[in-house]
Formats: structure tokens, C-alpha cells, sequence
């Protein structure tokens, strides 16, 4: 078989080069291991009649010219605001609801803290304002500064342009995407819970505690988040995430490209330096002079290309990056909602359709939780965020049931050498639900099925190399043009032809789609010259 362009994996941002690609002309044709689209974007029903969002779980990252250039409202995309977005309940009956509404948001924080209660319309407003100012460097390839190109000249007369238009606020920027998050959060606010719930967006999917440099970038590029334009307000998707897949699949397909799922890939196939296609486990092979991998730049160039066709400094680079993982991934079946101490009332509420912030929910608990999987053991109070999409979606739970997430951490690391013991790792899903328990009695009884998902199990089932949900570490040596590797012209790697998409590269994971979008736009620079 053969085809202008080999996409390997049909996880979103390979679907959404797809769909670039194709729209320009080339014959592109993508390759799935798995039974279905989407990659870690996905929905299941692991159980009758429960369909589960298995791994991504909520949506807000999604660069808005995906979905206006792809189309895909019209495709089938639902975004389900959620307002209120954050909810701590706390065991001795306090919490604290975040949402859109500030004067709703100062009267919750004043519980805890008036004079935080005071700056936290100040602290949106510089949030939005540096949002504004960088987000544009979402949208492109970053350049590199020692590679500029004529092109390049005006994306950086933006940037500076921007950057000086801060004025006052660029130092405090510069301190936050810098430095590690819990600095910058202590030199806002006093107050837990609300230091503790802003800080769970520095480290979710990350090997660092808010105390880590670089956390503070973390916690700015989740806060890019946004629904219909309003910044901050992320969304469930109406049938589950896998609902955002089909619907990018679907415009790829309309632009012609193939789209073939149960066909895991063995090799990348290169000669001579340059790509000659990819053959796949049952030994078929798909010649194309260009590929482009959704997968991780470790297992793309180390597991399918293979070391022997690199140069001996980018395998060095590639077993120097950082693909260690934190996270843990419960996804369960409830008969119930759960009712929590400070809000008992039996009707769906707005805290349901929340991120619920749980078990570490201060700076010190989470950086005492870090410290403990660091040293090896399971934390006794991790943090844990619950996500209830059923509350939004009756879609995805029988009539009166529900589904419901758990993305926790940290989980002590394992090697093949030692592996996790799974008599602990059952203690510690039990603690995990005991942590609910605190603050909503009764939650345990309604568990009626649960998975549970370690960096091992996201590895074997996702293809994610250390179970790292950002297809490596977002720490400084490792963002814009230094991502994956400095010295890479963006989205290439040392094999001609041979392309990366996923969130390995510029700008990270989530899901966002501008990897995908991003390294189609190079592509079809370099085939069109």
C-alpha cells in the first residue's frame, strides 16, 4: 500500500494533522493500534451501560481554531459548560465553590480569608492579562532563536510587542512561569483551602511538588483554559471525551484520509537517513516518503525507528528526558451521587458538576504527599480531583446511576525491578475512597464497579511511555522551541520525513490539538517547498 503521508496513531492530535493534511491534498492514510480513535481520548463502556471517559476526562484546552477550522460543532461536538469548575468540600463541614460569578467567588473565599476574598479579582485579571499576551505562541511553532527564519521575525516583534505592553505585570509573569508555583501562590493569597485547590493545576500529571521550579508554568498553561470563549470555564463533552475524537475523525475523513484502527505499527522504516514508510505487526507494509507520530518522541524514535538510526546525540537526548509519572487513574460506576457535609441537600447541585479537590488540599499536604512517593510509599493523604460527568450527561449512566473519575497522586515510581506490590496499591485506591468518605458519608457503598489504571496500565494501554499523560515532562529545559529536544527545528526530528505530533512537542499536553495543527502546518511547509 502507499500513501503520501503515514500518520502513526489515531489519538487526537494525530487526527487532527489528519484532517489538516488531507484537506491539503495529500493522500494521508492514519494507523491505530487500538480498536478505536482517540488515543487516551476516549470513551468506554467498561461496563453495561456505563460509558467512561477511560483517560482524558475533561475538556478546555481545545485551541478554538481546531474547532472552527475543522468544524467540529457541526461534527457532533458538545461542549457541557461547567460553573461552577472547582469545589474543595473539607472534613469538618467548610468548603469553598469557584465558578464564573466574582462577587459569588469573593463570598466564598471570605469564609477563609477576607483579604484574599479582596485580591482575587486582581489575580484573575493578571492571569487573563498574561493569558492573552501568550497565547498566541499556542497557535504556531515556536521559532528558535538560533535557526530564525524571515518568518520568524514577526511572531517574535508580537511577542516582544506584547511582553512590553504588560509593563508592571511582566516581572510577576516572569516569576510565575519561572520559579515553582508556591511562591507565586503564598504571594497572593494566605488562605487554605484556596492556595491548596489553585495549586492542584501546577502539578496534575507532573513528578514535582508546588515547591518544584517550574510548577509555576504548569499551573499557567492550565489555566488557558476555556468553553465558548470564557477563560477559566472548562467543559465535559456530551458523550464523553471519545465524542471529541469522533468528531475531529470525522472531518479527517471528509478530507479524505484513511483511517485504520487494529493495525498496530512495528517499525518506522528508514533508509539512508530518510523515511520510507512504516510496516505494520502483521508484517504489511505502508510506503510513504513522509510520517508523522502521534506517539511519544521515546517510543517513536527509540521503540519504532530504533537507536541504530539515530545519531548518537539524540539517543543520549532521548534517554535524558523525563517520562516518570505520578498519576493514578480510578474510573467507577455509582449508584448515587455522593452528598457532601457542607452541602446535604439530595438534588443534583452545582458542586456535582465540579472538580472536587480532595484528601491534600494545602500546600504543606501536597508537598508532604510528593515527598512521600519520592521516597517510595504510597502518600497517606494524596491528592485526588473527582469528576462527576454524569451529573451534566445522563448519556453516560443508566437512568438514577452515574460515572465518575479519579485522577490522583502521587504513586511511588516502579521499575522492573520494583514493581508495585498490588496489595498496596488495593490499600491505596481503599484510602483514596476513604478520603471521600471524610467528606461525604456513605460514598464507598455506592461503588458498584471500579478500574483502576497505574502509569504501568497507561502505558500497556495507551502507549504512553512511563504512563506520562504530557508525553514527557513540561519542565523549563523541555518547553517552546526546547521541546521535545533543543536544537530540533520544530515538529522534525534526525530522519527526513519523519514528523512528531503528540504532545511531546511544542505546546504540551492537554488535550489541545495545536500539536496536531502545529506540526500539519510544518509539514505542508517543507512538502510544498
Amino acid at each position: 500500500m502507499r500513501s503520501d503521508i503515514a500518520i502513526v496513531g489515531a489519538g487526537h492530535n494525530g487526527l487532527v494533522a489528519a484532517a489538516y493534511l488531507a484537506r491539503a491534498g495529500f493522500s494521508t492514510t492514519v494507523l491505530e493500534a487500538r480498536d478505536q480513535v482517540g488515543g487516551a481520548c476516549v470513551t468506554e463502556e467498561l461496563w453495561p451501560g456505563y460509558r467512561v471517559s477511560r483517560a482524558a476526562y475533561v475538556a478546555g484546552l481545545l485551541r478554538p481554531a481546531v474547532i472552527r477550522e475543522l468544524a467540529l460543532e457541526k461534527r457532533g461536538l458538545r461542549l457541557l459548560r461547567r460553573d461552577p469548575s472547582s469545589f474543595t468540600p473539607l472534613p469538618d463541614g467548610e468548603g469553598l465553590l469557584l465558578g464564573s460569578d466574582p462577587s459569588a467567588n469573593r463570598e466564598q473565599i471570605s469564609h477563609f480569608s477576607q483579604r484574599d476574598a479582596n485580591r482575587w479579582a486582581e489575580y484573575e485579571q493578571f492571569l487573563d492579562g498574561a493569558a492573552r499576551v501568550l497565547e498566541p505562541l499556542l497557535d504556531e511553532p515556536v521559532p528558535d532563536p538560533a535557526r530564525l527564519r524571515w518568518r520568524d521575525l514577526a511572531r517574535l516583534g508580537r511577542m516582544v510587542r506584547g511582553a512590553l505592553g504588560m509593563r508592571g505585570d511582566l516581572a510577576r509573569v516572569l516569576s510565575l512561569l519561572l520559579g515553582p508555583a508556591r511562591p507565586a501562590l503564598e504571594g497572593w493569597f494566605e488562605s487554605e483551602p484556596l492556595r491548596g485547590t489553585l495549586a492542584t493545576d501546577a502539578v496534575i500529571g507532573a513528578w514535582a511538588s508546588p515547591s518544584s521550579p517550574g510548577t509555576g508554568y504548569v499551573l499557567f498553561h492550565h489555566v488557558m483554559g476555556e468553553t465558548h470563549g470564557e477563560r477559566g470555564v472548562w467543559a465535559y463533552v456530551q458523550g464523553g471525551m471519545g465524542a471529541l475524537s469522533e468528531s475531529i475523525a470525522s472531518a479527517a475523513r471528509e478530507a479524505g484520509a484513511s483511517i485504520r484502527t487494529g493495525v498496530p505499527v512495528a517499525s518506522i522504516d528508514v533508509a539512508d537517513g530518510r523515511v520510507g514508510g512504516v510496516t505494520l505487526e502483521d508484517g504489511s507494509v505502508v510506503e510513504a516518503t513522509t510520517v508523522v507520530s502521534g506517539a511519544d518522541p521515546h517510543r517513536t524514535l527509540l521503540g519504532l525507528v530504533g537507536a541504530g538510526e539515530l545519531p548518537n546525540s539524540a539517543v543520549r537526548e532521548l534517554n535524558a528526558m523525563d517520562f516518570r509519572s505520578p498519576s493514578l487513574k480510578i474510573n467507577l460506576a455509582l449508584d448515587r451521587l455522593p452528598r457532601f457535609l457542607c452541602r446535604p441537600e439530595a438534588a443534583i447541585g452545582p458542586e456535582h458538576s465540579a472538580t472536587i479537590h480532595l484528601g491534600a488540599t494545602s500546600l504543606d499536604q501536597l508537598d508532604a504527599a510528593f515527598d512521600e512517593a519520592d521516597h517510595g510509599h504510597f502518600p497517606e493523604r494524596p491528592m485526588v480531583e473527582l469528576t462527576l460527568p454524569s451529573a451534566l450527561d445522563a448519556t453516560l449512566a443508566p437512568p438514577g446511576r452515574h460515572v465518575a473519575s479519579m485522577f490522583v497522586q502521587y504513586v511511588p515510581l516502579e521499575s522492573p525491578a520494583q514493581p508495585c506490590d498490588p496489595r498496596d496499591l488495593d490499600a491505596f485506591v481503599h484510602r483514596v475512597f476513604g478520603l471521600v468518605e471524610e467528606v461525604a458519608p456513605g460514598f464507598s457503598d455506592s461503588v458498584l464497579h471500579h478500574e483502576v489504571l497505574a502509569p504501568r496500565d497507561l502505558q500497556r494501554i495507551f502507549g504512553l511511555t512511563g504512563g506520562n499523560i504530557f508525553h514527557g515532562a513540561m519542565t523549563l529545559d523541555r518547553l517552546l522551541f526546547m521541546r521535545p529536544i533543543a536544537g530540533w527545528t520544530p515538529h522534525r526530528t534526525p530522519i527526513a520525513g519523519l514528523y512528531l505530533c503528540g504532545a511531546g512537542t511544542h505546546p504540551g499536553g492537554g488535550v489541545m490539538g495545536a500539536c496536531g495543527r502545529n506540526a500539519a502546518l510544518e509539514v505542508l511547509r517543507d512538502l510544498r517547498r
